[in-house]
């Protein structure tokens, strides 16, 4: 069993990406962990040697091949290599001292790398929003760095809150995907954003710009960054390399760079840039939508009834449409292996909705002027589903939870928290702000501004707003299997909680 590396315990982290610069031979991808490592053993660093996976058969529709006219199936397809070669070469590195990270482009290559025991995990910029793909990835059990080219902060936000949810040790990674990236296009201020935003996630840096550029990893690193990655390659043999990977002494000269940097060592939010040559690179790496089996019209589907391959097709949905809350309603008759598209399909995402509501709390909350603390949890209740929100649901944001806890209780204009109660809390509500009508024990009375009210044990409670409230609840610690709701519909919804981090 793998025993996977503390991203505190390494700073900086140097991850070199042989990508496909093996060109699909074993014995050239030997050559070049070669002379990476005879440059490595030189300096003082955690080095990470990185390939990537791509179950090619799947990942490739099959229509397409055989073409060499599409530049990313020729270049996959050109390279190919056995799953027993890639295991040959990450031993092959790991003799020579170099940790092992590996990037999945779709589910089947998950389970290689679970298998294979790598020390890291890397989603590309590409599969960033791939919720399918994200989604199998939070089965792996070791730190994974996950790259953000071509993301907007929502894309970011919704990323870092699925996977702080499911308690994944993760870093972020700054990255512009132009290949190579030109100078003026680097905007490396993104990494102090991301500091800023997202205060206990290690930031890194994933650099595509021309080797010859030494500048740019040590501006990152004064920015915070405290993983660095950089492709790497050989022309031995007559091989070719890419304008933005690093041959043997270029490497040396940029490692060399990065130590002296880090012997000088001692915010702007720039994501309003964007980039179109690098959101159409990613437009060709991004898996697209096709279904497994007939569709009827007027039939429901969702992730697990449709397949996903490159290329897509114009106005084909791609994995990142595939989310937790997206159900798709056919509105023609969709054959087997067909394009899935905004012509055939509509998508009923409710995730749009989780994160209207996310908005709507957030400017009641600061029109009331209560002050929250920052990169606090808003959990948004919606007892008989989203679509019932607004008539009976609640958001709650816990300040702390220990033998004593508190949290704002907010009800927005119209809103109806069904009746419950608590076996062992015992809790108070103080009004902050707005209007409360509290019923308790069937008895019900209106809560003034300023007023509590003592709520204990076992005393069925439930409230309602008609302009909106802030309620500051203040109890004995709080127990997710504390609540039992009068209508048991509730208590038998699994489903009847969201939550969103990083929303302020």
């Amino acid at each position: 069993m793998n025993s996977f590396v503390d991203f505190s315990n390494i700073n900086p982290l140097i991850v070199l990406d042989m990508a496909n610069n093996h060109n699909g031979s074993l014995e050239h991808g030997k050559q070049i962990i070669d002379e990476i490592s005879s440059v490595t053993k030189n300096f003082p660093f955690k080095f990470c040697l990185k390939f990537q996976y791509r179950d090619l058969p799947n990942f490739i529709h099959k229509q397409f091949q055989s073409r060499t006219d599409i530049a990313y199936v020729n270049r996959f397809l050109s390279t190919k290599l056995s799953w027993e070669d890639f295991e040959e070469m990450k031993s092959y590195a790991e003799d020579r001292s170099l940790l092992t990270a590996c990037t999945p482009f779709d589910e089947f290559s998950v389970d290689k790398i679970i298998s294979q025991e790598f020390d890291f995990l890397k989603i590309a910029s590409a599969s960033l929003t791939d919720w399918p793909l994200i989604e199998k990835v939070s089965s792996w059990a070791g730190p994974i760095i996950a790259s953000t080219a071509g993301a907007n902060l929502s894309d970011i936000d919704r990323v870092v809150t699925f996977l702080t949810n499911r308690k994944k040790d993760f870093a972020l990674m700054h990255c512009v995907a132009a290949y190579p990236t030109e100078d003026k296009d680097l905007q490396l201020n993104r990494i102090a954003s991301l500091k800023n935003r997202f205060l206990e996630i290690p930031i890194g840096y994933s650099t595509h710009e021309a080797p010859e550029n030494v500048v740019a990893a040590c501006i990152a690193l004064s920015a915070g960054a405290s993983i660095l990655e950089r492709h790497v390659g050989s022309s031995n043999g007559g091989n070719a390399v890419n304008r933005y990977s690093s041959e043997i002494l270029q490497l040396d000269a940029w490692l060399k760079s990065i130590e002296y940097g880090i012997k000088m060592l001692g915010n702007l939010d720039s994501f309003s840039y964007e980039n179109k040559s690098e959101l159409e690179a990613l437009s060709g790496l991004r898996r697209f939508a096709f279904s497994k089996t007939s569709i009827q019209k007027g039939a429901k589907f969702n992730f697990r009834d449709v397949y996903f391959a490159i290329p897509g097709t114009p106005n084909q949905y791609s994995a990142k449409d595939f989310g937790k809350y997206s159900i798709f309603e056919a509105t023609e008759d969709i054959s087997e292996g067909q394009p899935i598209s905004h012509i055939n399909s509509i998508n009923e995402n409710s995730e749009d909705k989780i994160f209207s509501i996310r908005e709507s709390v957030l400017k009641f909350v600061k029109t009331a002027g209560i002050v929250i603390p920052r990169n606090a949890e808003l959990e948004i209740s919606h007892h008989f589903g989203i679509e019932s929100f607004h008539k009976h649901g609640s958001c709650m944001i816990t300040v702390v939870n220990k033998d004593y806890c508190k949290k704002y209780i907010i009800l927005l204009p119209g809103q109806d928290h069904p009746d419950m109660y608590h076996k062992v809390k015992d809790e108070t509500f103080f009004l902050l702000t707005g209007d409360l009508s509290l019923r308790l024990d069937g008895k019900t009375f209106a809560l003034q501004e300023g007023e509590t009210s003592e709520i204990p044990p076992l005393t069925v409670h439930g409230f309602k707003s008609i302009n909106g409230a802030i309620i500051e609840e203040v109890s004995t610690s709080h127990s997710t299997n504390d609540s039992f709701y009068i209508n048991d519909t509730i208590n038998m919804n699994s489903n009847r909680k969201t939550i969103v981090r990083y929303w302020l």
